[in-house]
C-alpha cells in the first residue's frame, strides 16, 4: 500500500490517542468519520507491534500501516471511502498525547511556521538543527555551534562543559521559556526549577531515621536525541517540527573538539569517553538541557516515587542526586531498596554510582548535597569554617590573598557563598555576612 494523506492521517491517530483499544478506536472514529470493524482489530495489533516502547516515530507507524494485511483487504473491500478519505486529509496538525492536552505550549504544525516563530529563515533553521550533523564533524572551530570545556571529575574521569555560541543560546531559550516552562514537572523534582532549590530538595529528610542517598552517571549525556525528539512528539508536534526542535537542543561531540593527549588517561579510556560524547545527546551547558532532563525523567520518577511510597520512605531528586529517607520499617529492608532502584534505572537508561551510594543513619552525619538533614537544616562544619577563615583573612590581609583559584569576580563569588549559608541556617549566615562587611575593597 503506497504513502499516502489516509496513512498519514491514520498514524497521526494512533500516535495521538492512549495506548488504549477503546482510546484508539474512538481517535481512529473521529478522524474517519466512520466505524469498521477492522479499526478495533487495528488498534490491537498496533499496541502488539510497539508494546513497552516510548512513542514510536510517525514513519515507523506508517511503516507498520504499509504492511499491515488486514489493513489492505480493508482498502480493497472499502474504495470508495479510501478515495474520499485521501481527498478529505489535510497537513499535518498537532497531535498531543491526552495528558499533554492541556499544556499552553505553542501551535507550531509545520518547517515554515517553526522557522517563523524562531524568526528564522528555513535554512537558519536547517543550520542551527543540523540534523545530518555536517557541523559536528566538521575540522573547522568556527563552523561549530558549541564551545568546549573539559575538565576532570574529582572521583576520575572527564566533564565537559558544552556551551552554545549567542546565537544557537538565544534560540534555545527562547524554547525553554515559550515550551518546556509550560510543561508541569514531577513533584519530587527540585533541580533547575523556580521556587524549588537544593534546600527544598533536602529538607523532606530532615530528622529521619535512614537517609539513602544514591547518585548517576553521566546525566545530561544519558539523553539521547531519539529521546528528546520522541519527547517533542509526545508534546503533539508532527515529526518534522520535533526533530528540529530535537535538533536544536542536543549536540554530538567530534573527536576534534578533544585535547590531542588527555592526561592520566590510557587510550581506551580516551576512545571511550570520545564514542559516548560523538552520540547524539542532551550538552552540558545549553539552557534548554536541564529541564529537558527533568521532563524526559519524568516516568523514572514516577516508578521512583511510586516505590518509595510502597516502602514507607520519601524521595527527592536534585539533578543526577537521588534521595531517599524513612523509618523503622524502611531502613531493615534498605539494601533490598536500594536494588530496586538500581533495577528501575537501568530499564529507564541510567547507570549508578555505586562509589557515591550511602546509606546513612542517625549515629552519623546525614547530608545531601552539602546539607547536613540529622536534626535540622545545617550546612557542613568544615565548609563554614573555612569560609569564615577566608573572610578573616580578607578583613586581615585583603580580598586578593585569598583568590587563589582566581574567580574572575572574587567579590561576588563570596556573595553567593555566603547566601546560601543565609539561606541553609540564618543564624550563622548573618555571622559570616558580619566579617564581610568589614572587607575592604579596592
Amino acid at each position: 500500500m503506497p504513502d499516502s494523506p489516509f496513512l498519514r492521517a491514520l498514524a497521526d491517530s494512533l500516535l495521538a490517542a492512549e495506548p488504549k483499544v477503546d482510546q484508539i478506536v474512538a481517535r481512529l472514529g473521529q478522524t474517519l468519520g466512520t466505524s469498521r470493524p477492522w479499526q478495533r482489530a487495528l488498534a490491537k495489533r498496533y499496541l502488539r507491534a510497539f508494546a513497552g516502547k516510548t512513542r514510536p516515530r510517525r514513519v515507523s507507524v506508517i511503516q507498520f500501516l504499509r504492511q499491515d494485511r488486514v489493513l489492505q483487504h480493508a482498502a480493497w473491500k472499502y474504495p470508495a471511502e479510501m478515495r474520499i478519505w485521501n481527498l478529505l486529509m489535510g497537513p499535518q496538525q498537532m497531535q498531543p498525547v491526552a495528558a499533554a492536552a492541556a499544556w499552553n505550549v505553542p501551535r507550531i504544525e509545520s518547517p515554515d511556521a517553526l522557522a517563523d516563530w524562531l524568526r528564522l529563515t528555513p535554512g537558519e533553521l536547517r543550520w542551527f538543527a543540523d540534523l545530518n550533523h555536517l557541523n559536528d564533524r566538521s575540522r573547522i572551530q568556527k563552523l561549530s555551534h558549541y564551545h568546549y570545556q573539559i575538565s576532570t571529575k574529582p572521583a576520575g574521569g572527564w566533564r565537559l562543559i558544552e556551551s552554545p555560541k549567542p546565537r544557537l543560546k538565544h534560540i534555545q531559550q527562547q524554547v525553554l521559556h515559550h515550551i518546556l516552562e509550560r510543561i508541569p514537572p514531577h513533584r519530587a523534582v527540585h533541580g533547575f526549577l523556580k521556587g524549588r532549590s537544593i534546600q527544598t530538595f533536602a529538607a523532606p529528610h530532615v530528622g529521619r531515621r535512614v537517609v539513602l542517598r544514591m547518585d548517576l552517571q553521566d546525566f545530561f549525556p544519558t539523553f539521547r536525541g531519539a529521546r528528546i525528539r520522541a519527547f517533542f512528539r509526545t508534546l503533539g508536534y508532527p515529526e518534522t517540527v520535533a526533530d528540529l526542535l530535537g535538533g536544536l537542543c542536543t549536540n554530538a561531540v567530534s573527536h576534534n573538539a578533544w585535547p590531542t593527549r588527555m592526561h592520566h588517561e590510557d587510550s581506551a579510556h580516551r576512545s571511550r569517553v570520545q564514542a559516548f560524547y560523538s552520540r547524539v545527546h542532551l550538552p552540558q551547558g545549553a539552557p534548554t538541557s536541564p529541564l529537558l532532563a527533568n521532563l524526559c525523567a519524568y516516568r523514572m520518577d514516577c516508578r521512583l516515587a511510586g516505590l518509595a511510597e510502597s516502602a514507607g520512605a520519601r524521595y527527592t531528586r536534585y539533578a543526577d542526586d537521588l534521595a531517599f529517607s524513612g523509618e523503622k520499617d524502611f531502613e531493615r529492608g534498605i539494601e533490598r531498596f536500594s536494588t530496586h532502584v538500581a533495577a528501575i534505572l537501568l530499564e529507564e537508561g541510567f547507570q549508578v554510582h555505586f562509589r557515591k551510594t550511602r546509606v546513612m543513619r542517625q549515629g552519623v552525619r546525614q547530608h545531601l548535597t552539602g546539607i547536613v538533614v540529622n536534626r535540622r537544616l545545617n550546612v557542613m562544619r568544615p565548609d563554614f569554617d573555612r569560609l569564615k577563615a577566608i573572610l578573616t583573612n580578607c578583613v586581615r590581609l585583603g580580598p586578593e590573598s585569598q583568590n587563589r583559584e582566581g574567580h574572575a569576580n572574587f567579590r561576588s563569588h563570596l556573595e553567593g557563598r555566603i547566601g546560601f549559608m543565609e539561606m541553609i541556617h540564618p543564624q550563622k549566615g548573618a555571622r559570616l555576612r558580619r566579617i564581610y562587611r568589614e572587607i575592604r575593597w579596592p
